[in-house]
């Protein structure tokens, strides 16, 4: 087998935004988007809902930004008694359909499965997935041990996604 990585863009999902709730009686929700500014969300035509546990197409019917926020409605969704079935369902678009970032940028999509090092070069881990805290966004590294590791740039060393790697100013035994 190869040691090459091999490159799963097309199949990763950046989560754009999540269904937060209901609006009005014809099957609206409320989206909180994570695009800056919100209404950049539409910019995005192959929306994915990440429902039943897999990422599945949705159509946008309509929608707009309102004083209530980001409003959606998406086929099939006609009533709000189905608007309640997918409160809480991520939004998102195939990576290979995004922008590329900016230098020294990344969608998180592309550092999840990255070797993680710490400072002293040993490896840490894998990067598994991020997690929203209140204090902030940490990266949860698994190996030996997981490692919950704040996602800021005083703690990001280098990434080198051609290698396959992040080092982190992090030390295996914290």
């Amino acid at each position: 087998m190869s040691d090459e990585r091999i490159d799963r863009s097309s199949e990763r999902i950046v989560t754009l935004g999540k269904i937060v709730g209901t609006f009005g009686v014809k099957g609206w929700v409320k989206v909180q988007s994570f695009t800056d500014p919100p209404e950049n969300i539409f910019e995005y035509e192959n929306w994915r809902i990440h429902h039943a546990g897999e990422w599945k197409p949705a159509k946008i019917e309509d929608g707009r930004v309102t004083g209530k926020g980001v409003l959606v409605k998406l086929a099939g969704i006609d009533t709000p008694e189905d608007a309640r079935m997918y409160v809480g369902t991520q939004i998102g678009v195939a990576r290979i359909e995004m922008p590329e970032p900016a230098p020294g940028e990344y969608y998180l999509t592309d550092l999840e499965g990255l070797e993680a090092r710490g400072n002293d070069g040993r490896v840490l881990g894998r990067v598994d997935h991020f997690r929203s805290t209140p204090a902030g966004d940490i990266v949860v590294v698994r190996g030996k041990r997981e490692h919950w590791i704040p996602f800021v740039k005083q703690r990001i060393l280098k990434v080198d996604l051609q290698s396959g790697h992040i080092v982190f100013d992090w030390a295996e035994d914290w």
